[in-house]
């Protein structure tokens, strides 16, 4: 068989997703924080578009005053400049170059203009060495110090040095005082004076040091609990509290105290500290009831309002040669503005229409709660409102609506279902809102197992496994029933 080179032509249908389409789909993702930046990148890019808050309307007198026959608005007559205009000194018109620089009347020297400063925050190691570095210490205890500080890990733990994996931490001290070559009772020292810093139990071995030095810190080193913690350690984790109470001769009722005390306690001490900055919510869509009915808009008053600027609009009308470099510059970002407001304009109008189809499927939950949220999917949307699950899912991601009830992401109204008796399926959510009202009214002294919470489940309708009621309390973080246990 021979193998030749050649070419064919053939024609086949395929789907080729334009520039513009595909910034379409983009904006109709973001949410509103990351539109505004859009926006405000594109009016810095493009000459063309202006925001309707920042333009000065004429009076309609004077427009009037400026209509020809034909409609369009005309220019003023140029005034003559005077003789010496072109000598005129123009930097007493600017303060600076420099664009980011508040403007300061030259005649206002009392007030007071404030940069504003990006705020850093520091982590934990950051945190504890400036800590470490206001005690008494001399230099060599200070170098012993900055090294520990470097083994934290994000719990707050001393890792061990040791890069073969064998260090334990009972050998910690050791294994630091061989890494540095210094003794043993100087790192212990330094260590001591590490575990008296904040947050309240960095710098501990494991968890059973890091609970030891909290108690330690709150004055509590004589308490059951500490003794507990101690001397029946492996007991406690194990909830054997019959053998601890038989250990130290005292009731069970008191090792459950000292249990509620040890229970106050933090076991990452560490990620009391973060450098995550916080995350602030502005919902894109609010939803209200007005006169028996929910209304839903946008909430968008922040986003700014765009047009095109009348100015270039003449220009193109006026400049009507072939091969004109300005009127093709004009031209295109022309279409690139009016292409970018009727894609704004469309997603809005398609965010409004999905979030309606919600309202109208889980009124319901509007009105009653989430006990009454009903199973949706995106499909579900996408069939009545007439777009692609895509679409659907795009406007649904990472955005938030405002109700009555609160603020929530639009992708909780959307959930598997359990089938009932009745025939009708109730929601996940409702599923798990149901569990967790039946933990929280149980008896502590004989707490629901899982088959127990099934079986009164589908005594409600609900038809329900064990293994999925399992599931579900642990997304709750519900601890099983043994751990629930109050004696």
């Amino acid at each position: 068989m021979e193998i030749k080179h050649g070419l064919h032509l053939s024609q086949r249908p395929s789907l080729i997703m334009t520039q513009r389409l595909q910034q379409a789909l983009k904006l109709l993702q973001l949410p509103q924080l990351e539109l505004n930046m859009v926006i405000k990148q594109e009016l810095q890019t493009n000459p063309v578009l202006e925001e309707e808050d920042d333009l000065i309307e004429e009076p309609a007198t004077v427009q009037e005053q400026r209509m020809e026959g034909d409609g369009l608005p005309t220019a003023e007559p140029e005034k003559e400049a005077p003789a010496d205009r072109e000598d005129e000194d123009w930097s007493e018109y600017y303060q600076s170059n420099d664009l980011d620089n508040p403007y300061i009347p030259a005649e206002d020297h009392s007030a007071e203009y404030f940069e504003k400063v990006a705020v850093t925050t520091m982590g934990l190691s950051e945190n504890v060495e400036s800590q470490l570095r206001l005690l008494p210490l001399d230099e060599e205890e200070m170098a012993v110090g900055a090294y520990i500080v470097g083994l934290l890990d994000e719990r707050g733990y001393v890792a061990s040095p040791r890069t073969d994996g064998l260090g334990t931490p009972e050998t910690v001290v050791q294994d630091i005082a061989e890494a540095l070559g210094k003794p043993a009772e100087l790192v212990d020292r330094v260590l001591r004076v590490i575990q008296r810093l904040e947050p309240s139990g960095v710098g501990a071995r494991d968890l059973r040091d890091c609970l030891l030095i909290q108690l330690r810190h709150r004055g509590q080193g004589e308490c059951l609990a500490y003794k507990v913690i101690e001397e029946q350690f492996d007991n406690l984790v194990n909830r054997k509290f019959n053998d601890i109470a038989r250990h130290f001769k005292v009731t069970l009722e008191q090792v459950q105290e000292a249990g509620d005390v040890i229970g106050s306690l933090s076991p990452k001490p560490g990620h009391d500290i973060t450098q995550e900055e916080p995350k602030y919510i502005i919902p894109d869509l609010v939803v209200e009831r007005v006169d028996g009915e929910y209304v839903v808009y946008l909430n968008d008053r922040h986003v700014p309002r765009l047009r095109i600027n009348m100015t270039y609009e003449k220009l193109l009308r006026e400049r009507r040669g072939r091969g004109d470099k300005t009127r093709e510059y004009v031209q295109g970002k022309l279409s690139s503005a009016k292409w970018l407001i009727q894609t704004i304009e469309q997603r809005r109008r398609t965010m409004i229409k999905v979030m309606t189809s919600i309202v109208q499927k889980q009124r319901e939950f509007f009105e009653k709660g989430i006990g009454f949220l009903k199973p949706l999917t995106l499909q579900d949307v996408a069939q009545e409102i007439g777009m692609h699950e895509s679409t659907v899912s795009r406007v649904t991601s990472g955005k938030y609506v405002q109700t009555q009830r609160g603020v929530f992401e639009l992708k909780f109204f959307f959930s598997s279902g359990l089938k009932q008796e009745s025939g009708e399926d109730v929601s996940a959510k409702t599923a798990r809102n149901m569990i967790q009202q039946m933990v929280g009214g149980e008896d502590k002294r004989e707490p629901l197992s899982d088959q127990r919470i099934a079986e009164l489940m589908k005594e409600k309708g609900v038809d329900i496994a064990r293994r999925t009621v399992a599931k579900y309390r642990e997304q709750l973080q519900i601890l099983p029933a043994r751990y629930r246990k109050r004696i």
